[in-house]
């Protein structure tokens, strides 16, 4: 069931994820060359305390930690640990929060120091992957429509969408429907966006092919064939006059 959000309850999202905005700025100024994810995660969950919020991933399902960050062939749901970045490494950095009852997510890839071109371009493409799919959050669109902009743009730049992992539904819960897929496939779940939606959008996308692997410590996703993956993602509402990107560190939620 699609749970609809009114005026207030949009404006408790957007102060939840001003704060994944936030914390997303400044672990994007700590990644260089030596730090440790461990040291990035310890830093992601002081800020989001530090403003009042609840780290929403520290033990959601189990997972350890607040953050989720992800290296260069790793998808999703990489493990921080002791493990120092590279110069030439791709970094996702995939954090929530919740504050007041509501929740925000959302997440960036970033390079560590000077990265390839191929890297920036996957990085630059899923970007905006992502801004494809966002101009397609008006009332009356189908679901279909944001994800078919952006299985259009990452094929059209040669890279693939991850089908194992998808976007979703937000507000009082970290998941909600609806299910919002990165790629077109057949099914008879094809709802309207009506106002009041709030998604979390966020392609992933690969280097090479969209198959993944979850490694052995039961979280860790990574690519098949250990070619790179990038992702991003914003927490959007639908409004009456077009997308409020939620997660944005504009002033206004618009980008």
């Amino acid at each position: 069931m699609i749970i609809l959000k009114n005026a207030e309850d949009l404006k408790l999202m957007r102060k939840a994820n001003l704060v994944v905005a936030q914390t997303l700025q400044e672990l994007s100024r700590q990644v260089k060359p030596g730090v440790t994810t461990e040291h990035l995660d310890r830093i992601a969950e002081d800020f989001i305390r530090s403003h009042h919020g609840i780290p929403a991933f520290k033990g959601y399902r189990g997972y350890p930690a607040s953050l989720c960050i992800s290296i260069n062939e790793e998808v999703v749901h990489g493990i921080p640990s002791k493990r120092e970045l590279r110069r030439g490494d791709i970094v996702s950095l995939d954090i929530g929060v919740l504050l007041d009852g509501y929740y925000g997510d959302a997440a960036v890839t970033v390079g560590v120091g000077q990265i390839s071109e191929e890297a920036e371009k996957l990085i630059r493409v899923t970007e905006e992957a992502l801004y494809r799919a966002i101009e397609k959050v008006h009332v009356g669109n189908r679901l279909s429509e944001v994800s078919a902009a952006i299985q259009r743009h990452v094929e059209a730049n040669g890279f693939s969408v991850v089908r194992d992992f998808v976007g979703h539904g937000i507000g009082r819960n970290l998941h909600e429907d609806p299910q919002i897929p990165n790629f077109c496939a057949p099914s008879s779940y094809n709802p309207r966006l009506k106002e009041g939606m709030v998604l979390a959008l966020e392609p992933m996308v690969n280097q090479g092919t969209y198959r993944v692997k979850i490694c052995d410590d039961g979280w860790t996703a990574v690519t098949r064939d250990g070619k790179l993956s990038a992702h991003f993602e914003h927490t959007v509402a639908v409004t009456r006059t077009g997308p409020w990107i939620l997660s944005s560190l504009d002033a206004d939620g618009v980008s």
